[in-house]
């Protein structure tokens, strides 16, 4: 198993990293809108969607949907005068209240669940409000301040992904050694309260970094801190809002596409979270 992770992340880790710096913005949105695809496939698995075809048919919607924004609107129309389109804020502003309503239904669980539980329309619904904004709040940050460095809108990316990775590392650790008092055990029972904190204390220090490289201002220290330990803390609940979804199907994995890693959401369902409420934060307090 160990070696099967490690040989998919050798074969994934330059892929991401080729696409994010040296891919043109067309090509990156077009190839953000591929792994959204692979996501809806094992949502619509997870929303109890059985039938090949059906699953095949949310996930064209998905792609369909990321298709027709790019199209709506085109990526040097993303960004005008340093402000974002405002479709797109709005589908950032909406996936912030999907979020925040997720909370509530993961500290609800399992109780108030049944009807969204025994309704495959409203499990897929859901997908919709997770995996689209995903595809916008990765290509919003990508094309920011694009004209003026081609570059930033990668280190934006990067940033999300380090402080993510930090934290679920930070998490592991201080929770296999410390980890007592269950974070939701309905819901994932190896995640605990110290985990979390040992993840946030971790990843205070890509935070710490990046307010060094960026030259933050001392009076806007404070307001870096914050949206990271926010955007952490919604990374935690990417991971078990899809352990709910889950745990309805009765499933381990999303699927088996990655040998050793289970499905392309067990690896990104953190980020699902965490990056389109990072970039609504950014878009609202840091642009």
């Amino acid at each position: 198993m160990l070696k099967q992770r490690i040989l998919t992340a050798l074969i994934l880790a330059p892929l991401a990293l080729f696409a994010i710096l040296f891919l043109s913005i067309d090509y990156f949105q077009y190839a953000v809108v591929f792994v959204m695809g692979l996501g809806a496939y094992e949502w619509a698995n997870m929303s109890g969607l059985i039938q090949r075809r059906m699953k095949l048919v949310f996930t064209l919607l998905i792609t369909s949907l990321c298709l027709l924004l790019s199209i709506v609107v085109p990526a040097t129309e993303i960004w005008i005068q340093g402000k974002v389109n405002s479709i797109f804020y709005w589908i950032l502003a909406s996936a912030a209240v999907w979020w925040a309503y997720s909370l509530v239904m993961i500290m609800m669980y399992p109780k108030y669940s049944h009807f969204w539980q025994r309704s495959n329309f409203i499990r897929n619904l859901f997908g919709v409000f997770t995996l689209v904004p995903t595809w916008v709040a990765i290509v919003v940050l990508r094309t920011s301040l694009h004209d003026v460095d081609a570059t930033y809108g990668a280190s934006l990316i990067f940033y999300v992904l380090g402080i993510v990775w930090a934290a679920d590392v930070g998490a592991f650790f201080v929770g296999v050694k410390f980890g007592k008092r269950k974070l939701r055990p309905n819901v994932s029972p190896g995640k605990t309260y110290e985990g979390l904190a040992g993840g946030v204390m971790a990843s205070l220090a890509i935070i710490a970094f990046a307010a060094m490289h960026y030259q933050v201002e001392a009076a806007r220290i404070s307001l870096h801190i914050l949206v990271g330990v926010i955007t952490v803390g919604v990374s935690a609940l990417g991971d078990l809002n899809e352990s709910m979804f889950k745990r309805c199907a009765g499933i381990k994995d999303s699927g088996n596409l990655l040998p050793g890693h289970g499905g392309v959401l067990d690896r990104i369902d953190s980020l699902t979270a965490a990056f389109p409420v990072f970039a609504f934060c950014y878009v609202v307090w840091m642009a």
